[in-house]
């Protein structure tokens, strides 16, 4: 099993988009469950502590790596990533594991 969890900090948005932002990119991501071959758990956390440096979090488990690299190009993430997702990233940083 792998887990790929990413974190980003969204580019600077008044409160009501952000949380609007933040709830399409919830709902895009969390959605692709059961649609992606291997990808076996799929939770976005929007709601940080306000200690947090990132607005939000993904945290995924695939089967294997080859999954993981599957999903990456797969046209249903990939239109959720380019809709939801990267218009509003200022940053992203990702770790990929193996559990």
């Amino acid at each position: 099993m792998v887990k790929h969890v990413i974190l980003w900090k969204l580019k600077e948005l008044d409160a009501n988009e952000a949380q609007s932002v933040k709830a399409g990119i919830k709902e895009g991501l969390e959605g692709l469950a059961g649609k992606i071959p291997g990808l076996v758990e799929i939770h976005v956390h929007t709601d940080g502590l306000a200690s947090s440096n990132a607005d939000v979090m993904l945290d995924s488990t695939f089967t294997d790596e080859e999954a993981l690299k599957a999903y990456a190009v797969n046209p249903e993430h990939v239109a959720v990533a380019d809709g939801k997702v990267r218009p509003y990233t200022a940053q992203r940083t990702c770790l990929d594991f193996n559990i």
